[in-house]
């Protein structure tokens, strides 16, 4: 049972995530991860000027995915910044090509599932979750949520992510803020969960 984890990060939000999300797949017995990032869309240059380079260091060892990733995974989990209360153009562009898989209805069936990054509390973590499931329904995916048995996302005691629609953390206006590990804890969770639901339907 493989799982995979193909998202897009600009400084290592959505990145942390997925690592939390591929230890929460992990959990469960038989499945495998396989954690692949969407191509960059942006020239060096800006992304220079962007501060973006030298975070992506420290993750640029993830292999850049192609659409055969996502046709030989029995699930997916996608991760997105939000731009504008929906999903980054990179992860977009990528989406887009996947034309062939809907017309084979190569992922129909499949679980997919989606976790997002914002620079504020209310930035659209949940808008750009929803809209993404758009994508997937077209696709012919089963869409899976992070339920309100992760109790973390009843907090009120601090500023955290986390809906029924899937993990996600606030990055800051600045960038500067890092995943809490109530945000990581449901990203675990919501992998695991996953991960337990595709291991019953592929059994």
């Amino acid at each position: 049972m493989k799982v995979l984890i193909l998202y897009y990060s600009m400084y290592g939000h959505v990145h942390r995530m997925a690592e939390a999300i591929a230890e929460g797949v992990m959990e469960v017995e038989g499945a495998e991860v396989e954690m692949r990032r969407v191509p960059e869309t942006l020239p060096e240059e800006v992304l220079g000027k962007m501060g973006a380079l030298e975070a992506q260091k420290s993750f640029s060892h993830i292999p850049v995915a192609s659409i055969k990733d996502l046709a030989s995974a029995d699930a997916i989990i996608f991760g997105t910044p939000t731009r504008f209360g929906n999903m980054c153009g990179q992860m977009r562009q990528f989406l887009d090509a996947t034309g062939g898989l809907w017309a084979k209805g190569t992922l129909l069936g499949k679980p997919g599932s989606v976790f997002t990054s914002t620079g504020t509390q209310h930035g659209g973590q949940e808008s750009t979750i929803l809209s993404f499931h758009l994508t997937l329904l077209h696709l012919g995916m089963i869409i899976i949520g992070l339920p309100y048995s992760f109790q973390g996302q009843s907090r009120t005691d601090e500023v955290t992510g986390g809906s029924p629609y899937g993990a996600s953390t606030i990055a800051g206006p600045a960038g500067n803020r890092t995943p809490t590990e109530n945000d990581l804890a449901g990203a675990r969770f919501q992998g695991k969960h996953v991960a337990t639901i595709t291991k019953k339907l592929t059994q």
